[in-house]
C-alpha cells in the first residue's frame, strides 16, 4: 500500500490546493445562481435519460434488495455541515440512497447500478412512493399489509416498523398493489417496460411481500444471509449523535424524497462504474445544465473494480464529471469484526433500537462509512499513487 508520508501529504495538499483554487474562483453562491437544472423532468425526458444513458445488464452475485451497511447514516452530519447546497447526487444500490437524498436535498439524483434489476427496484419504489402521501401508506403498499392501528404521521420509525412487523401479509392487497405499480409506470408515466422488466419488478416486490420488514440484502439465498441487517433494523438506525436520519425518520424527510420522485428527479440507470457510457452520459447532462457532482456514493464497488483494470476507467469517468472543491465520495469499507469494538445500537425492551453504545460486538459483516474529497483522490490517481483499494481507503477519513 502506498505510504502516506509527510512529504506525500504535502505534495497531495499542494495538488488539492491547486485544484481547489480553480474551482473556488466560482463562489458557492454564484454556482447556485448559475444552475440551469430543470425543476422537474417530464415523463418523456425522464425515460429518455433512463434508456439512452443505460448500458447492457450486468451481473452481481446477490439481489441487494436492501443495504448491508448498517452505519451509512454516520457521515450525514459532516456532509450537511460541509456541503451546502448540494447540486447533483450520484449513487449505487438500493434505498440507502434515499436516506442520503432526503437528508442532503440534491437538485437531481442519478442511481447507477450494473444490474437492471436495481433499476426495476427503484421504479417499483417510485410508483409506490408517488401513490403514498405518508410513511404509513408507503409501508402498507411496500409490504402489502394493512396500516396498523395506533400509528400516525408523528410516529417514530421505531413505532412504525414495530407495528408493521406484527401485521400479516394480504395476498389480495399484494395483487392489487402490484397491478397499481404496473399501471403507474406503464399507463400513467408511459414508460416502456419489457416482460422481463415487469417480471423483475414482481420478483423484488414479492420479496417485500413475503418477508415484510424482515427483508434483507438478498432474497431466497438460505439462512446464511440472515447475518445481514433487515429493512426494519436499517430504518431505525441512528447517526453517531443518536439522531435518526433515515428517509422514514419523519414525514418531512419522506416528503422531500416523495417530492423528488414526483418531479422525476431521481433517475435510475444501468451502468458499470468502469463502463464507457453511463457515467459519461451523466457527466455530459450535468455539464450542459451547469451542475456539479456534489456527492458520489460508491458503497464498496471500487473494491470489485480493483480485481481488474476497471478501476482506472472508473476514475477517468469521474475525472470527466463536473466537480468542485466540495465534491465528495461516500464509500463503505467492510471488515471482519473479530476482536474489534464497534458502535452498535442494542435492542431496547420496546422493540426499537437505542442510541449507539461503544464497544458492543455483533457477528456478521460490518462496515465503516468513509468520506473522501474527490479532488484528493483524482490528484493521487494522476500522480500514480493509486494502485489498490487499500490506497483508496487510506485517502479516506
Amino acid at each position: 500500500m502506498f505510504p502516506v508520508t509527510r512529504v506525500t501529504r504535502a505534495r497531495l495538499a499542494i495538488l488539492v490546493f491547486a485544484v481547489s483554487a480553480l474551482f473556488l474562483c466560482v463562489t458557492p453562491t454564484s454556482r447556485s445562481a448559475a444552475e440551469a437544472l430543470p425543476p422537474r423532468l417530464d415523463d418523456r425526458t425522464f425515460w429518455s435519460l433512463v434508456s439512452e444513458f443505460s448500458e447492457p445488464n450486468g451481473f452481481f452475485r446477490s439481489d441487494n434488495l436492501v443495504s448491508n451497511e448498517t452505519f451509512f447514516q454516520h457521515v450525514i452530519p459532516t456532509l450537511k455541515a460541509q456541503i451546502t447546497p448540494v447540486s447533483a447526487y450520484v449513487g449505487v444500490g438500493p434505498d440507502q440512497n434515499f436516506t442520503y437524498i432526503a437528508a442532503l436535498k440534491p437538485r437531481i439524483a442519478f442511481i447507477v447500478d450494473i444490474r437492471r434489476q436495481n433499476m426495476m427496484l427503484h421504479l417499483m419504489y417510485k410508483a409506490i412512493i408517488e401513490q403514498s402521501p405518508t410513511r404509513a401508506e408507503f409501508l402498507s403498499r411496500l409490504f402489502s399489509r394493512p396500516v396498523p392501528s395506533g400509528v400516525s404521521t408523528t410516529s417514530s420509525p421505531d413505532v412504525l416498523l414495530a407495528a408493521f412487523h406484527t401485521e400479516e401479509p394480504d395476498a389480495v392487497a399484494y395483487e392489487r398493489n402490484l397491478a397499481d405499480i404496473y399501471h403507474v409506470l406503464v399507463h400513467d408515466h408511459g414508460f416502456t417496460l419489457s416482460r422481463a422488466d415487469l417480471g423483475a419488478i414482481a420478483y423484488v416486490f414479492n420479496a417485500f411481500y413475503r418477508d415484510g420488514s424482515d427483508v434483507r440484502y438478498s432474497f431466497g439465498r438460505g439462512s446464511g444471509w440472515q447475518s445481514f441487517p433487515s429493512y426494519r433494523e436499517l430504518m431505525v438506525e441512528r447517526d453517531l449523535e443518536g439522531v435518526q436520519r433515515g428517509y422514514l425518520a419523519s414525514e418531512d424527510l419522506y416528503g422531500t424524497l416523495r417530492d423528488l420522485e414526483r418531479r422525476n428527479l431521481i433517475v435510475p440507470i444501468v451502468g458499470d462504474f468502469g463502463g464507457p457510457k453511463a457515467l459519461r452520459s451523466v457527466a455530459r447532462f450535468l455539464d450542459i445544465h451547469h451542475a456539479t457532482v456534489s456527492i458520489f456514493y460508491t458503497s464498496n464497488v471500487e473494491q470489485y473494480l480493483f480485481r481488474d483494470q476497471a478501476w482506472q476507467h472508473f476514475y477517468e469517468n469521474v475525472a470527466a464529471m463536473p466537480l468542485d472543491s466540495h465534491s465528495t465520495f461516500i464509500r463503505a469499507y467492510f471488515y471482519n469484526t473479530a476482536g474489534r469494538p464497534i458502535r452498535v445500537p442494542p435492542q431496547d425492551p420496546n422493540g426499537g433500537l437505542s442510541p449507539p453504545t461503544p464497544g458492543y460486538l455483533t457477528p456478521g459483516p460490518r462496515s465503516e462509512t468513509l468520506l473522501n474529497p474527490i479532488s484528493l483522490l483524482l490528484a493521487a490517481y494522476s500522480e500514480g499513487h493509486i494502485n489498490s483499494y487499500s490506497d483508496v481507503v487510506e485517502l479516506s477519513r
